[in-house]
């Protein structure tokens, strides 16, 4: 049976899902010559609880409990633009117990923020991307008197509009500020901690404008909370037929860069290990009702090998530096 589109589908951890144990029947040794896993293992989450990363997030964790045998917990790190929660991970013990669950907004961040303490390079091992995402939405509060892209524009030019994003170097604060060179606006950014209090802002009229993904928001454009304007992705989006892409819209050209939500180790963690674990996250998105939660979210699951991951992974810190520079934002 077909999931609904935009279901959330959450279970509690722990709870055992197409039965428990070592479904895969391998077995990985650490440094100590004990099997990993044998203990519970930690996903930091740099941002709080409520947004899609977190939700995508737990679904994954859950997914794993149930096939290794052992609690896969999630730990929500937000504030300081991702920073806090990478950097846990980051000075963690490389023995695969705590991982970092991290999305697009991991590389973009130290283009904006100085004195970073880690070096994405170097202090992480990249593990598998889990799933990419072709786009957002663009929402408008009700009360703002626009009801296209172009209206958005002119009134943007006319009077100053706030937008939110979960932090500071998201791909939705990049995606906002491209918006802005591309369209001759200025609005001002508003940074959250997370997709779940930057969508309670604009519900709130706190803000007036965002990008998010369409998981979380749907549900409130329907229900008329808010006002959807325009998709950045390439074509558009099955939930929402009617509604345009941006490049439709009124702004020709304009699409935001694929994002991705991947899994990443402390550096020096095993290649045993590695291994390990991306073996178990590609299972986890080949079972049906998990990779159904995933497409029904506007996610295309991935699983990566280790080593193509980690070459798209030094390729997207340019590529993303690059557009980083053409939004004309600056370190701060």
């Amino acid at each position: 049976m077909r999931m609904p589109r935009f279901a959330v589908w959450m279970f509690p951890l722990g709870v055992l899902v197409l039965g428990g144990g070592f479904a895969s029947g391998q077995t990985t040794s650490t440094s100590s010559g004990q099997a990993y896993p044998n203990r519970p293992i930690r996903f930091v989450v740099s941002v709080a609880p409520g947004g899609t990363q977190d939700a995508n997030a737990r679904a994954v964790a859950t997914q794993l409990s149930g096939q290794i045998g052992h609690t896969v917990v999630v730990d929500n790190r937000g504030g300081a633009s991702g920073i806090i929660g990478s950097d846990i991970v980051a000075k963690s013990a490389p023995d695969g117990y705590t991982l970092l669950y991290a999305a697009t907004a991991f590389i973009i961040t130290p283009n904006l923020v100085k004195n970073i303490p880690y070096d994405i390079s170097k202090d992480f091992a990249p593990i598998t991307k889990v799933a990419v995402s072709e786009g957002d939405l663009l929402l408008v509060h009700p009360s703002v008197p626009a009801h296209s892209v172009k209206e958005l524009i002119v009134l943007a030019k006319a009077r100053q509009f706030s937008y939110s994003s979960p932090g500071v170097g998201n791909s939705l604060h990049l995606a906002m500020e491209t918006f802005n060179v591309r369209a001759g606006t200025q609005m001002l950014h508003v940074p959250y901690k997370g997709a779940g209090p930057a969508l309670n802002a604009l519900l709130g009229n706190e803000v007036q404008v965002m990008f998010i993904p369409p998981t979380v928001a749907v549900q409130h454009v329907k229900a008329e909370r808010v006002r959807a304007l325009g998709y950045s992705g390439p074509k558009r989006l099955e939930a929402l037929p009617d509604l345009p892409t941006i490049a439709e819209a009124g702004l020709p050209g304009f699409q935001k860069p694929p994002g991705w939500q991947a899994l990443f180790a402390p550096a020096k963690t095993s290649a045993g290990i590695i291994n390990r674990l991306h073996t178990e996250v590609r299972k986890a998105l080949q079972v049906p009702r998990l990779r159904e939660y995933f497409l029904a979210a506007g996610y295309e699951p991935a699983g990566d090998p280790p080593v193509q991951f980690q070459k798209d992974f030094q390729a997207d810190i340019k590529r993303f530096a690059e557009l980083v520079r053409a939004a004309r934002l600056e370190p701060r």
